[in-house]
């Protein structure tokens, strides 16, 4: 089923919950109320894009989980009509997400939707797993449309896993596993976003860490910041 039909009784069609983004379901992730891990007092937000092509300027959609004193306490995601000139849909994508071009018929653009973006994550630290890629999808998509870019700092979870797990492989299904999150539509952004989060708060127990930026100290890693262009960082503060 795909997002747009899914949602038709509910919220706007580009507007999804967890483990609706793709066409091919699987069994709904594990709510996030109920989560498996011990009480950690960690805020931040997980992050998750799917791209319609090659471009990283090709959002499609986005998923978003919030946490706060170690708790996932809000989710949200929706789909996003590409940028005009990266909003080709490749089949290889497609067969990833299940997202096609008429589903983001009636979404809201890049530019439409960022406002509501920034006011999810707020001053929050990013995660994301690989977050080299989700960063690079939030940068390019900003560049394209001359929209203004947030600094955000960020996290990956992917890079948190290889320093707490010993797995054969660290891709998202396999290390939520680890974590206990089990079962999940893996490539829905909501549903990738709520596993990163739990990924996140369970590393976070394992370190005996209070915060994000405790946990890479402990981890030996770095929080990055998304570059903010010179021209913008040098431009004189006036009201437009």
């Amino acid at each position: 089923m795909d997002a747009t039909r899914a949602a038709a009784a509910g919220p706007p069609s580009w507007r999804v919950t967890p483990q609706l983004t793709r066409s091919r379901r699987a069994e709904p992730p594990i709510p996030f109320h109920e989560s498996t891990v011990d009480h950690v007092p960690l805020d931040f937000t997980a992050i998750d894009f799917e791209t319609a092509n090659s471009s990283s300027a090709s959002a499609c959609a986005v998923g978003l989980s919030r946490v706060r004193d170690g708790r996932v306490v809000a989710t949200e995601g929706w789909l996003i009509k590409p940028p005009a000139g990266h909003d080709r849909f490749f089949e290889l994508n497609i067969g990833i997400h299940g997202i096609h071009p008429e589903d983001v018929t009636g979404a809201p653009d890049w530019t439409a939707q960022l406002t509501d973006l920034t006011a999810f994550i707020g001053d929050d630290v990013l995660v994301a797993h690989n977050a080299g890629f989700d960063m690079t999808v939030l940068r390019r998509a900003c560049e394209v449309t001359d929209a203004a870019c947030p600094p955000y700092r960020y996290l990956c979870s992917l890079q948190v896993s290889r320093k707490t797990y010993e797995l054969a492989s660290y891709r998202l299904p396999l290390v939520a596993a680890a974590a206990g999150f089990l079962d999940f539509a893996h490539h829905d952004a909501s549903a990738d976003a709520l596993a990163c989060a739990h990924i996140m708060i369970d590393a976070a127990r394992r370190a005996g860490a209070t915060d994000i930026v405790e946990l890479a100290m402990l981890l030996g890693l770095r929080v990055p910041q998304i570059p903010v262009p010179a021209a913008a960082e040098n431009a004189p503060a006036t009201a437009r």
